[in-house]
């Protein structure tokens, strides 16, 4: 039997991915899906964290740009994100998989505090952990929350969920001719402006000799084959492992 590459991971969901076609709000039947396809992840053993974005809901930098104080509109969006992440613990506990919150801003009502070991002992007991509310802190995106969380739990992997099957040169969308990257270096992303992530999640990831994998979320049973090690999506890396191992 095939064993997981990654034996523990942080899975970055955007808020974008939990709308699906609606385009904003929560779609319940997207949540439902992402829901099985964790469980069958799990189950196999994998200890997971899981960061989700509130862009569904509501953007900082937009409510910024529209003249709101930067710091507000940021502190609007953890609670977007604590929104997001309640809805995907529902649909996990509905699926049987063992959930817990945990929030970088004080809500005891409905999330256990933030606390590393805490977390940590929740993953080996086979519990997936939901990190809400971002860092706590203004000016700092999801993508940053993933970053730091997976440096502080120590885990092996980031896979970064999307809407598309991996990094290309420019919008695949609106570019038929748009070239696909099976593998990137995180100094290459920067340098490209390829917007995966902001520059301070990218540092982090460096840093801490993190891995990346970028991938479709829409098809199902990916992020099984991410964990299990298959070539889906693009691959991104540090200088010294910016290769695939696989």
């Amino acid at each position: 039997m095939v064993s997981p590459k990654y034996s523990r991971i942080v899975l970055k969901l955007s808020g974008e991915a939990l709308a699906g076609s609606l385009g904003f709000g929560i779609d319940p039947d997207v949540v439902n899906a992402i829901a099985r396809q964790i469980k069958d992840v799990v189950a196999h053993g994998v200890e997971m964290a899981i960061v989700v974005g509130g862009g569904n809901i509501w953007r900082g930098v937009a409510g910024s740009a529209k003249g709101m104080d930067r710091a507000t509109a940021d502190y609007m969006g953890m609670l977007a994100t604590i929104m997001n992440s309640l809805a995907l613990h529902d649909a996990l506990q509905k699926h049987g998989v063992n959930t817990r919150t945990q929030t970088a801003i004080e809500m005891k009502e409905v999330a256990e505090p933030y606390i590393r070991r805490r977390a940590i002992r929740h993953m080996e007991k086979g519990r997936v952990v939901i990190f809400a509310g971002g860092t706590g802190n203004p000016y700092f995106s999801t993508d940053t929350t993933a970053a730091l969380r997976a440096a502080e739990i120590e885990a092996q992997v980031i896979l970064m969920a999307k809407r598309v099957d991996g990094v290309y040169d420019s919008d695949p969308m609106i570019n038929p001719d748009a070239k696909k990257f099976e593998v990137l270096t995180y100094i290459e992303m920067l340098n490209r402006g390829l917007g995966i992530m902001d520059s301070t999640a990218a540092s982090l990831c460096m840093d801490n000799k993190i891995p990346l994998i970028v991938f479709d979320l829409n098809v199902d049973g990916n992020i099984k084959r991410a964990v299990f090690g298959e070539k889906i999506g693009t691959y991104i890396g540090g200088e010294s492992f910016g290769q695939r191992d696989n």
